[in-house]
């Protein structure tokens, strides 16, 4: 896709899970998107906040912005989602990948929910593989990217591409496969895929644990990924790849919210309904997930 006109983008570090969120904006017509936007949550005393979220809607104002998209480019297993609180305070349509469906079956029978609907329907918008939209004037494609989940895609925005969980930035690699529904050789082939994209097209990832302690970073380009990734430069085959993989994530413990997230992220980031005491629960299944590594 050729560069028409370059996205503003700003990237908002999240440091309680290492999230990025990203505000990716048309600077011709104010118009953005808010992607994998965070509703914060702290597992040890059940609170929930939108502090995060009201930082992006502050960067919004502040810019003289006017939210179009909310977009998630997979259902998160370390974070809750902010997009159904965004779209209450914007009016914006939330999105996601359409293979959500397939996460959706799965993890309903994980959390036993006979009755949850497994059809994407509280996204106001599900996008196949090659969709395309547009924030403002600026056109966005849509790839499927599966590997770290079956629903992941990446969204191409002019010459940039928010590739979430696939590559990391150069010095942390490549994102985990070992979750319900992961695979290392569908990653392999989802990086391949957006290596594929033009050398220069800036590349923005969905996390970022600062390796050796150094300040957060989330922009790469399609050419420093394959010259200097730490896991491509070992892997020169699908093979070697997934064998890289396969072996770093058998020594990794499930990320501590996975069984908290997950019941709120399928269900396009709605916190669970109060119950007659106007408390809400999460439901957390024992023994779900039995080759885990311990953390």
């Amino acid at each position: 896709m050729a560069a028409t006109n370059e996205p503003l983008v700003i990237g908002l570090f999240e440091k309680r899970t290492f999230s990025i969120q990203y505000i990716v904006a048309d600077p011709e017509t104010r118009r953005c998107a808010i992607i994998d936007p965070v509703l914060d949550y702290d597992e040890k005393s059940g609170a929930t906040a939108t502090r995060s979220a009201d930082t992006l809607l502050g960067l919004v104002a502040e810019h003289g912005l006017t939210v179009e998209w909310i977009l998630d480019t997979h259902p998160h297993a370390d974070h809750f989602s902010a997009a159904p609180y965004l779209k209450g305070r914007t009016g914006a349509p939330t999105a996601i990948g359409a293979k959500v469906v397939a996460v959706q079956k799965l993890w309903r029978d994980i959390y036993h929910l006979p009755d949850f609907p497994t059809d994407g329907s509280q996204w106001d918008r599900l996008f196949a593989d090659g969709d395309t939209f547009a924030i403002g004037t600026i056109p966005v494609r849509v790839m499927h990217s599966p590997g770290h989940t079956l629903a992941s895609v990446t969204y191409v925005a002019s010459n940039a591409a928010f590739i979430h969980d696939t590559l990391f930035m150069p010095d942390s690699g490549t994102a985990r496969c070992d979750f319900p529904g992961g695979s290392a050789v569908a990653l392999w082939r989802s990086i391949q895929a957006i290596l594929s994209l033009p050398p220069e097209t800036r590349l923005f990832t969905g996390h970022d644990y600062q390796p050796g302690g150094r300040e957060p970073l989330w922009q790469s380009t399609v050419a420093q990924q394959a010259r200097e990734n730490i896991h491509l430069t070992k892997a020169g085959s699908e093979a070697e790849f997934v064998a890289v993989r396969t072996a770093r994530d058998r020594t990794l413990p499930m990320p501590k919210l996975i069984l908290h997230a997950l019941q709120v992220n399928i269900n396009g980031g709605a916190l669970p309904p109060p119950e007659a005491n106007g408390k809400r629960y999460l439901k957390i299944p024992l023994d779900a997930l039995p080759d885990a590594v311990w953390g």
